[in-house]
């Protein structure tokens, strides 16, 4: 008996060795079709929320229109930092205070990538990575704005959590579709998303600054508002997009007619 036993005893371990083998094989030969595949969806939330992605396209082709760069928060200047090798979950990160932390993320890293989409060297298009609470869970998308900085040409969340049908609707494209051509910034330049429970009315006054809400998802929809108004006040974007409108007479001329 002790002799079987001991057969058997080898036996699996031989096999738990090799299956451990053939295992660790194939995430190292797989690793890099997983990279580049990661690489190629992210790419392609971006072009989506832009506009520019179609099925089909060759992603990476459209992809050489935008020209990322890493943007310091604190200061609102666009850094020198390599944005090929720039990782935001190791960057130096900030605290957020309670009563300015609408997007519930408790922390935030001091430097972002924003990508530009340009046009013979014009940027035509910004686009800027947004992370919030939901109800049950994280959510990060891409928000797009016009050359003027306010102007939305489209948004795009590409990871969430949230309830199937209800707060789930977030990545439902008609719910997508009305963000386009809504302003982010009140007539004073402040964050001005305000998302209703309900249908916006018909003839209310600030039309351009509110959003359909989703039935049944009162508590995701909070945490969408919540994460735009963060995200576009001085401590997530607000400092860079100031600066942005006032060295482009482009986005200068644009948010002046608005107003």
């Amino acid at each position: 008996m002790s002799e079987s036993a001991g057969k058997t005893l080898t036996i699996a371990a031989v096999l738990c060795a090799v299956c451990s083998v053939l295992v660790s094989g194939a995430v190292v030969i797989l690793k890099p079709r997983q990279e580049f595949n990661a690489d190629l969806d992210f790419k392609k939330n971006i072009l989506m929320s832009t506009g520019l992605y179609s099925p089909g396209a060759d992603i990476n082709e459209i992809f050489k229109k935008v020209e990322p760069a890493v943007v310091d928060l604190d200061s609102g200047e666009i850094t020198d930092i390599d944005p090929r090798t720039f990782d935001s979950a190791k960057a130096s990160k900030d605290s957020i205070p309670s009563n300015i932390d609408s997007a519930g993320i408790k922390q935030r890293a001091r430097q972002q990538v924003v990508y530009f989409v340009k046009n013979e060297g014009k940027v035509e298009l910004i686009v800027l990575h947004l992370v919030g609470k939901g109800l049950w869970s994280t959510m990060k998308g891409f928000l797009t704005l016009e050359a003027d900085g306010n102007t939305v040409r489209g948004f795009q969340y590409y990871a969430h959590g949230e309830t199937p049908g209800l707060g789930g609707e977030v990545d439902n494209p008609a719910w997508i579709a009305q963000w386009k051509g809504k302003k982010v910034f009140n007539e004073n330049l402040k964050p001005a998303i305000d998302v209703l429970k309900s249908k916006v009315p018909e003839g209310i006054a600030h039309a351009e600054n509110k959003i359909d809400g989703i039935s049944g998802a009162t508590l995701t929809m909070v945490g969408v508002e919540g994460t735009f108004n963060f995200w576009l006040s001085d401590f997530g974007y607000g400092k860079f997009l100031e600066k942005f409108r006032a060295q482009n007479p482009v986005a200068q001329a644009e948010v002046s007619n608005e107003n």
